[in-house]
């Protein structure tokens, strides 16, 4: 079985599912709806929504004949800490170049 972190970066691999999920951050959107700007047959869409349900990224709904699909960002919640432990890092490279950069041009804080 797959964590979820690495479901979650899994289904965000993919360029066509990252601009359904940009697509559903505007609100909910039915399978047609979603699958309009793509070059790409429903059932192949479908397969799409199918990777980003299990990963929890979207949920389907069921109004009648209906089948709204809703943006699900939990998981995303994941991502975004497991991104953070990795901020100090690149703060850290920010300072340590825009220390190196002060040196070079003997801008402020140059002792």
């Amino acid at each position: 079985m797959t964590d979820t972190l690495s479901r979650t970066f899994s289904a965000l691999a993919d360029p066509t599912r990252r601009a359904i999920l940009a697509r559903l951050s505007a609100g909910e959107a039915t399978v047609n709806e979603l699958a309009e700007p793509f070059p790409m047959s429903l059932p192949a869409v479908s397969r799409h929504l199918k990777v980003l349900e299990e990963a929890g990224l979207i949920t389907r709904g069921r109004t009648r004949q209906w089948r709204p699909c809703r943006l699900g960002a939990k998981p995303l919640e994941g991502v975004a800490d497991w991104v953070a432990t990795y901020r100090r890092f690149w703060d850290g490279g920010f300072d340590r170049l825009e220390e190196h950069l002060r040196t070079l041009t003997g801008g402020p804080g140059d002792a």
